[in-house]
């Protein structure tokens, strides 16, 4: 595609490309370690947060409460995360990650991270600079709008 002429344009070339790259990642690491890439990224938000809550995963990634307590229940019925009551709240729990999940995540990560080296490295420097300040003030203007 050429450089996009119209905002829409430039919207709809960063999903796509966004999408592509999702899926081609996603059938990557499963093929090599049987998770998805949206388990992995839940996992590893988990991983990332003592005392970790569904609301510490919705704010990180994005999405509802619904999909990230779908999310939790299967990898729990898969064994690679456990909750644990709440000491302070009764009405929520901490999500930890088992030794099976940290075993997934220390398995996987090398995977994601090649893939992810070997994608960004079609950018030269200047331009992957550029293109983390762009998302990252994409991301800020978001976290202005729910502010």
């Amino acid at each position: 595609m050429a450089d996009p002429a119209t905002d829409a344009d430039l919207f709809f070339a960063l999903v796509r490309a966004e999408t592509r790259w999702f899926e081609r990642l996603d059938a990557e690491l499963h093929a090599a370690h049987g998770v998805h890439l949206g388990s992995y990224d839940v996992l590893r938000v988990i991983a990332g947060i003592d005392g970790c809550r569904v609301q510490d995963i919705v704010r990180e990634i994005g999405i509802t409460v619904g999909a990230v307590s779908k999310s939790v229940d299967r990898l729990a019925g898969a064994g690679l995360v456990e909750r644990r009551a709440n000491p302070d709240d009764r009405r929520s729990s901490h999500i930890f990650p088992t030794a099976a999940g940290r075993r997934v995540l220390d398995d996987a990560t090398p995977t994601v991270e090649r893939s992810i080296r070997n994608r960004l490295a079609r950018l030269d420097p200047t331009d992957r600079r550029a293109l983390g300040a762009a998302i990252a003030a994409l991301r800020a203007s978001f976290d202005e709008d729910d502010a």
